[in-house]
């Protein structure tokens, strides 16, 4: 039979999840779009109902504001009066009061992480959750326990302690001109992709993916450093070193003073996303409707965004920031387009559709070069392990569904030793829809392995290739393995009814491919 993980359709948090899970659009009423609720926001009327205080909230409090018209939510230890965003909520006021009068971050999480609250609702802040106090720890002494091989386990759950991974820890050493962070994570499969570095001013930032948790580093440093710095792995014993360059060629005395959640390991799903500003470097047309934006990494910035995972743009759109989750793609398909050359480790490229009629992107389209735009750091469950000894690798996608596509293609023709055959079936609706369809024509002449079949479904009368919607008859004659017991992994994206329909076609089932994975339409 065929196994869907539900780890893998659609991934947690993802947008498909969203619109497959039951959560579905409601009607909104005229005069309750998006662009109304930040005219409200912007009205100056008093959305808390508290004339501009700021008050601390105890459980009990919240627990009173549980109804439409008194309707108090908290995220992250935010408490906001929701009810004046009741009737502009894309997902409807009974989604709201599920999360009435409590705590409703994980609920959040599971439908749209994505969505910065922070901006659409600082309007309707209340105040914080109210705390126990916390007695304060002398840090210099942690550290120099840190140093001497004692290593506080700080912030990390009974859970976590139990259940997940070992608790990483992290030294540091120095000479006349540079200090070395070492951090000691006791995993053998850490590499680039899971290590993500940023400082700005004296601020020192290292999150390292460690299964599905996220161990952190935040130190503002003792003394300044240059912006430019290294990243090391010792794959074998799961070590990292970062080396940064002091701007003066002085001794140090201690790292520095610890910052929010320093040495801590938080499950992925528990932890906030971080942006960089990003500058704008270059786009060019690719299609009548879709751009390949280039974007440059701060030089201040580690950021390597793993195969099948994507990243959300933040971009102030008339006084709100405006938040939108896409996935990265490679530069080009062949070599022999990217000219000159530039390191993947410093800019990433997106495919972007423009709708006209949208919000986010016409002023994504609007930006010009040397503009910035924030980048978040990478989320998703696609695991690189899933192309271990594979020798059939089928790849269904459907408009910009093709993304995530481009990365895997690059991988796959390049690093999996057993690949026999490759082969992508791309529909679209007219062939002035298709993305890099010439670059994918040059790369499957050049590349025998690489079958591509492209089918509209709208197309003019001159065009002589398939045509319709994903359909069992067509997958029947796509889906045909090179050998009878080949590993096959089939990866499928796209508008959620074309992943629902590509899933749960029967022919699927009776050709028993077990090794199906739905990417992230972003």
């Amino acid at each position: 039979m065929l196994n869907v993980p539900s780890q893998s359709f659609p991934a947690p948090r993802s947008q498909q999840r969203v619109a497959a899970g039951g959560r579905s659009k409601v009607p909104l009423k005229q005069g309750r779009s998006l662009m109304d609720w930040i005219r409200l926001t912007k009205s100056g009327k008093d959305l808390t109902g508290l004339k501009g205080r700021l008050i601390e909230v105890t459980e009990e409090e919240l627990k009173k504001h549980n109804k439409k018209d008194d309707c108090w939510i908290c995220i992250r230890g935010f408490v906001y009066n929701v009810s004046p965003y009741m009737e502009y909520h894309p997902g409807g006021e009974d989604e709201l009061m599920r999360a009435a009068g409590s705590d409703g971050t994980e609920l959040f999480d599971q439908v749209h992480r994505w969505v910065n609250y922070e901006s659409m609702l600082k309007e309707c802040l209340v105040g914080r959750m109210a705390v126990k106090p916390t007695v304060l720890k002398d840090y210099r002494e942690e550290e120099k326990k840190v140093l001497n091989g004692m290593l506080p386990k700080s912030q990390v759950t009974d859970t976590l302690a139990k259940e997940g991974p070992s608790y990483p820890s992290y030294d540091w050493f120095q000479t006349d001109s540079l200090v070395t962070i070492a951090i000691y994570t006791k995993q053998k499969d850490i590499n680039l992709d899971s290590i993500i570095v940023d400082h700005q001013d004296d601020s020192f930032r290292a999150e390292i993916i460690i299964k599905d948790c996220l161990y952190l580093i935040h130190i503002g440093l003792s003394h300044e450093v240059q912006e430019d710095f290294s990243v090391r792995v010792i794959e074998s014993v799961g070590k990292i070193e970062i080396v940064l360059k002091k701007k003066e060629n002085t001794s140090w005395n201690f790292l520095g003073h610890p910052l929010e959640n320093h040495h801590s390991l938080i499950p992925r799903k528990d932890t906030g996303l971080y942006y960089r500003k990003c500058q704008l470097i270059s786009k060019e047309d690719v299609t009548h409707d879709t751009r390949l934006f280039c974007l440059m990494l701060p030089p201040s910035t580690h950021l390597q965004v793993p195969i099948g995972q994507h990243v959300y743009l933040k971009l102030p759109i008339t006084g709100t920031e405006i938040v939108k989750p896409y996935t990265p793609v490679s530069g080009s398909l062949l070599s022999e387009f990217k000219e000159p050359v530039l390191p993947n480790n410093k800019y990433i490229y997106f495919l972007i559709k423009i709708y006209p009629t949208g919000l986010f992107t016409p002023e994504l389209d609007h930006l010009q070069i040397g503009d910035f735009v924030s980048v978040s750091s990478p989320e998703g469950n696609f695991k690189i392990s899933e192309f271990q000894e594979l020798e059939d690798l089928f790849l269904l996608a459907a408009g910009t569904g093709f993304t995530p596509m481009v990365k895997i293609l690059n991988y796959a023709l390049t690093d999996i030793p057993t690949l026999r055959k490759v082969k992508l079936m791309f529909f679209n609706k007219t062939e002035d829809d298709i993305i890099w369809r010439s670059q994918l024509e040059k790369l499957a002449f050049k590349d025998k392995r690489l079958d591509v079949e492209f089918v509209l479904s709208a197309p003019t009368s001159e065009w002589n290739g398939k045509q319709g919607h994903i359909s069992p008859a067509l997958l029947s004659e796509f889906l045909k393995r090179n050998l009878d017991k080949s590993k096959v992994l089939v990866c499928i994206c796209g508008p959620v009814p074309f992943t629902e329909q590509g899933i749960s076609s029967s022919y699927l089932h009776e050709l028993h491919f077990n090794n199906l994975t739905v990417l992230e339409n972003n």
